[in-house]
């Protein structure tokens, strides 16, 4: 037993608290929804709380088991409330009076420090290419590869079929409107429309735009790609909805390959996932992006 399993306000211990922890992680890790596993991996001797302590963080703010010390748990559940949306995994650092710590400075200058290790727990999230291509088997072979469940939709069947996408979960191969509109989407799927023309891509765009989703990118040119929103503003979907769709899509690393591109879009998705700034984390690299 540790001391996790014993409520800040001193009640009963639940003999079952470990099972049910499991449960939890097991029922989050495939249906959703999401979870935060907190973890304590380092504390100062003599406090209450220990390694090896856990307790979970639901998305409504429930918690299940608990960390010794009421302001200690009060502060890693508000953390992991806040780790939810950028689907982190991350060492979160605090005082043994549950006053977080933020930067490397305030650790190291900080007396004593409490090491929590917090893990969303959620479903795989869901790469939705639309287009089957040469762009849309490279995005979906490295999402596959960063651990998504990939659906791949074409019209065609010689651009939609398992031979060509071994790796993706569901190969869709339908009319793009009637497959868009009952494909079931949430704030953990990640959409992108590369088909193969703009009146397509249109198409789906306007099926998926405002559903939700974490990310809708739409592949095409600057001069392209607003043709498409002016003409979907025009008849009428959500001004809003049509701000926060990517395009042109990923992030500037000037590609040409398909392979590259879906280097760029999955480097682009990533960021909206975790959060970062886009830019190289060196110094050289950052003159050098500066000076392009």
């Amino acid at each position: 037993m540790t001391t996790s399993d014993v409520p800040p306000d001193g009640s009963a211990v639940d003999p079952a608290l470990p099972a049910r922890i499991a449960a939890a992680i097991l029922a989050a890790s495939r249906e959703g929804p999401p979870l935060v596993s907190c973890s304590v991996i380092a504390a100062p001797a003599g406090h209450p709380a220990q390694p090896g302590d856990k307790m979970l963080v639901f998305q409504d703010g429930e918690t299940l088991g608990a960390l010794a010390g009421a302001a200690l748990h009060d502060a890693v559940r508000h953390a992991a409330l806040a780790a939810i949306p950028r689907h982190a995994v991350e060492t979160a650092f605090f005082t043994p009076a549950g006053e977080g710590l933020t930067g490397r400075r305030a650790v190291a200058e900080a007396a004593e420090v409490v090491e929590v290790l917090m893990e969303v727990v959620e479903p795989a999230a869901t790469l939705l290419v639309v287009g089957g291509g040469h762009v849309g088997r490279a995005i979906g072979e490295i999402g596959a590869i960063l651990g998504m469940s990939v659906a791949v939709l074409d019209d065609r069947e010689d651009y939609a079929n398992r031979d060509r996408f071994p790796f993706a979960d569901q190969v869709i191969c339908g009319d793009f409107a009637r497959e868009l509109d009952r494909f079931p989407i949430t704030a953990n799927t990640f959409v992108v429309l590369v088909s193969r023309g703009h009146k397509v891509d249109e198409l789906g765009l306007a099926r998926v735009v405002g559903r939700g989703a974490a990310y809708v990118g739409m592949i095409g040119s600057k001069r392209r790609t607003r043709t498409v929103l002016e003409h979907l503003a025009a008849a009428g979907v959500d001004a809003a909805a049509l701000e926060r769709v990517f395009t042109p899509i990923g992030l500037d690393i000037r590609a040409e390959t398909p392979e590259e591109i879906a280097l760029a879009v999955l480097a682009e998705i990533t960021l909206v996932r975790r959060g970062g700034g886009g830019r190289p984390l060196s110094a050289h690299g950052q003159r050098l992006a500066s000076a392009l």
